[in-house]
């Protein structure tokens, strides 16, 4: 049986989802206020409510691995006697299972959208500041250092991507369309500030996948074809004409990568090349338990005071690869459980995306779209090991699935009662 809320409630709870994601990626320790309202009220929820914990049961592929790894991740720092500290980040995920919850009440698509789609243009909007005002040259966003640049990169594309999907809609007012058409390139610019090369790329093929999807389903190639020709057309000039130092860091890679080697390990593609060469070594002595959580720098600077190991990558703790860190913490047991964890929510995202029903496929491409960028940007650098990125992969992730759980129980009754 349905819940008969007061009319405010859906709007409250919409609008305090809706400003998640905007609050990962800003300092102010206010943003803990929301956070924790949506925990009381997912567990309420859940405890109360059994249509939340269907909507549970229906996204259970998604659901299941990051539970699987919040309690992996808790033994291996146990095993290895590692400081919690070092779980800190991981141990949000205990929060995000719960809060996720609240994607099963009533909600208002709209506020979601709107809401979704605006912190992508605010986020647009502090690169630019930082760019122009600030004299910034690769910009960061206010809720890091210089090295959270390419975290940021791939945060404000995860949102400038649904706001995409949203301009998409032929259902939604022009209006609408438009709004989100502006607030998407405010974010899309705003990346291309950061200069990180990685998520820029990502985007590529998660952009075209979303567009064909949409086409798909909506049987509008010509529209289809024209958004792709006015993407291509706008990302080349913006990174070859309005800011050239982009295309010179792309042009780089290709240097860096064949004048590579042990003696030369100096640049950030050169010491990618080297951390990934010790992080082999890792796996290879260490193929089960890994070498415990965030402990890679450790080790490194181990290798380098045998003399293993290029001094360049004394300063970090990460190999620039969710995958090797995975593997080297974890051991192969946990680089499995990643991919099942990426994997299972590829498979539970895609499978809905061309769903007749927008209340269900507009949320599994929004999953896509957020699996996707995390899938591919962690091929080269390390997206869950920051707060930031890090909530925003489980919130999104987590109550997406749930939203389509709920969403299809929904349609499902609707059904048998006809």
């Amino acid at each position: 049986m349905q819940d008969k809320p007061n009319a405010w409630r859906p709007w409250i709870l919409s609008l305090l989802i809706a400003i998640m994601p905007l609050s990962f990626a800003l300092p102010y320790k206010a943003k803990a206020l929301p956070a924790a309202i949506l925990l009381l009220v997912g567990i309420w929820m859940l405890a109360t409510r059994p249509y939340t914990r269907q909507a549970f049961r229906r996204s259970a592929l998604v659901v299941v691995p990051v539970a699987l790894a919040f309690v992996f991740w808790l033994a291996n720092t146990l095993a290895h006697g590692i400081s919690l500290k070092e779980f800190d980040v991981m141990s949000h995920v205990l929060a995000f299972l719960p809060i996720a919850a609240c994607f099963a009440a009533p909600l208002r698509p709209i506020v979601l959208r709107l809401g979704f789609s605006a912190s992508a243009a605010a986020l647009g909007l502090i690169c630019i500041e930082q760019h122009y005002l600030e004299g910034i040259d690769r910009v960061y966003g206010i809720n890091n250092g210089l090295w959270g640049a390419i975290e940021f990169c791939m945060f404000i594309l995860v949102l400038s991507l649904i706001s995409t999907i949203q301009a998409l809609r032929i259902e939604l007012r022009t209006g609408e369309r438009v709004l989100h058409g502006i607030f998407a390139a405010l974010g899309i610019y705003g990346a291309l500030l950061t200069q990180s090369r990685g998520p820029l790329l990502a985007c590529i093929p998660v952009f075209i996948t979303l567009v064909i999807l949409q086409a798909t389903r909506t049987r509008r190639w010509r529209q289809a074809i024209a958004v792709l020709l006015v993407g291509v057309a706008v990302a080349g000039l913006a990174t070859t004409i309005l800011h050239g130092e982009v295309a010179e860091r792309f042009a780089a890679v290709s240097e860096e990568v064949s004048t590579y080697s042990e003696q030369d390990a100096t640049g950030a593609v050169r010491e990618r090349l080297e951390m990934w060469r010790n992080a082999g070594s890792a796996v290879a002595e260490h193929p089960l338990a890994g070498v415990g959580l965030n402990q890679f720098g450790t080790y490194a600077r181990g290798r380098i005071a045998e003399g293993k190991a290029s001094n360049s990558i004394e300063r970090y703790d990460h190999p620039h690869s969710e995958y090797l860190e995975w593997a080297v913490t974890g051991g192969l047991p946990a680089l499995v459980l990643l991919l099942a964890m990426l994997g299972c929510a590829l498979w539970f995202f895609g499978r809905h995306a061309l769903h007749r029903e927008n209340g269900v496929a507009m949320p599994a491409c929004a999953g896509l779209a957020v699996t996707g960028m995390y899938a591919l940007c962690g091929l080269t650098d390390n997206v869950f090991y920051r707060a930031m990125p890090h909530s925003l992969y489980f919130f999104l992730t987590l109550g997406l699935a749930v939203y389509i759980g709920r969403a299809l129980a929904q349609r499902e009754s609707s059904n048998r009662g006809h």
